[in-house]
């Protein structure tokens, strides 16, 4: 009764809407989430002044013993700044902001005509010590400032003077790195950055009982803000996906060395897509990334994660925001988290300069969201009512497939046959 009593609210809430208002009252039918790209990584990062949480979910599908992972950090990383995170905490930041599908049905046509259309669907145990490595090797200009084990990872914390160095104690050291990283890692050495690096301990990932390896979340403070991808590019087997999930007490984190540009959203789609919207989207997304040249971010979603509307998966309870990094929540007013999906598809040419973000205090909402409007289907008894729906039935349905070809660079008249 109570749920009913909600949805009856919000019924009466959309009814009261001007028709042009109604902007979010729809049932949430699809989404495109992260499972849709090939080569994709996912990576969260929560941000209140200098203070970064960052959780990296990566797509890696070899055998755990080949897994060599290096990050290039502003500032050294202490063993309690790091730690294991739960792989279904990327899951819920993907579900919850991924592009949606809503639907609408017509009403019949031959009745007093109302605003309503629909209502909305509301929805660390104590690592064992790592194994000892020479502290350091002046031959190669590289020094070990820190060396850990957290969860299945054994985590070593480096300095380098030479990259060629660096990339021959990596070798050295059997992580398993592709050849000529040495070119990509002198930004970062010039910069006097230190490098987190990765590997599976197998022992410890056996008794996990997990099939695949869990994110990394690392703490640290620092005014630099921002996420090295370059290294990300040496080893890919071409252009890769990356979404990002920011959050932040403020507001939209922005990118400062990028354009952003929105994906196509609120827009009419034809029925037809409903079955196969991921694909759609996905084919929506390859058109945009074209048309701008391979060169921008797209702005995915901007939500106060406090509510959604519609909401593609439910909102994250307090301990699953914690997960995710957001260490800011307490008992007063400060517990506003707001998120920033961005997405980005790159390679090595086209992205030559790593990611750098600012917090804003932009507060605006928006989502990627994609519209199907069902025709009335039921019988009409008014003559001149039912010929003029229907004849506007055919120029929308038109138009919506129109709007479908322009969003993915499908033939218009290749599509007639699915209307």
């Amino acid at each position: 009764m109570r749920f009913l009593r909600v949805l009856l609210l919000i019924m009466v809430a959309c009814l009261l809407l001007p028709g042009k208002a109604i902007a979010f009252c729809g049932f949430y039918v699809a989404q495109a989430d992260a499972e849709l790209y090939n080569q994709a990584s996912q990576v969260a990062i929560a941000r209140d002044g200098n203070r970064t949480i960052l959780t990296m979910a990566n797509d890696y599908q070899g055998a755990p013993k080949d897994f060599a992972l290096v990050v290039p950090v502003p500032v050294l990383i202490k063993k309690e700044q790091v730690n294991v995170a739960d792989p279904k905490i990327i899951a819920r930041l993907d579900g919850f902001s991924a592009p949606r599908l809503v639907e609408y049905f017509d009403p019949n046509p031959c009745e007093a005509p109302v605003y309503f259309r629909s209502a909305s669907f509301l929805n660390s145990g104590v690592p064992e010590a790592a194994p000892q490595r020479t502290a350091n090797d002046a031959s190669l200009g590289v020094t070990v400032e820190a060396e850990f084990t957290v969860g299945e990872y054994d985590i070593v914390i480096l300095s380098a003077e030479e990259s060629d160095g660096l990339e021959t104690w990596l070798s050295q050291n059997d992580y398993k790195i592709p050849k000529g990283v040495s070119r990509l890692l002198k930004p970062y050495i010039r910069q006097e950055m230190k490098f987190f690096v990765a590997k599976v301990n197998l022992a410890e990932f056996a008794d996990t009982g997990f099939k695949a390896l869990r994110p990394l979340q690392i703490a640290y403070e620092s005014p630099k803000f921002m996420l090295p991808i370059r290294l990300g590019t040496v080893n890919s087997q071409g252009e890769q996906d990356l979404i990002l999930y920011l959050l932040s007490p403020k507001g939209q984190i922005e990118l400062t060395n990028y354009r952003t540009v929105q994906v196509p959203s609120n827009v009419e789609i034809p029925e037809f897509v409903q079955d196969d919207f991921k694909d759609v989207y996905k084919d929506m997304f390859s058109h945009s990334y074209e048309k701008e040249g391979k060169k921008v971010a797209f702005l995915e979603y901007a939500w106060d994660m406090g509510w959604c509307d519609p909401c593609a998966a439910g909102v994250l309870n307090r301990e699953e925001l914690e997960e995710a990094g957001v260490f800011w929540l307490d008992n007063s007013s400060n517990n506003s988290v707001f998120i920033t999906r961005l997405h980005l598809r790159y390679g090595g040419n086209n992205f030559p300069e790593d990611l750098r973000f600012q917090e804003t205090a932009n507060r605006q909402s928006f989502q990627g969201r994609y519209i199907i409007r069902h025709p009335f289907r039921g019988e009409m008894t008014c003559e001149e009512e039912a010929t003029a729906y229907l004849r506007n039935l055919r120029k929308r349905t038109t138009q919506e497939v129109k709007t479908l070809a322009n969003l993915t660079g499908w033939k218009f008249q290749d599509m007639g046959g699915k209307i």
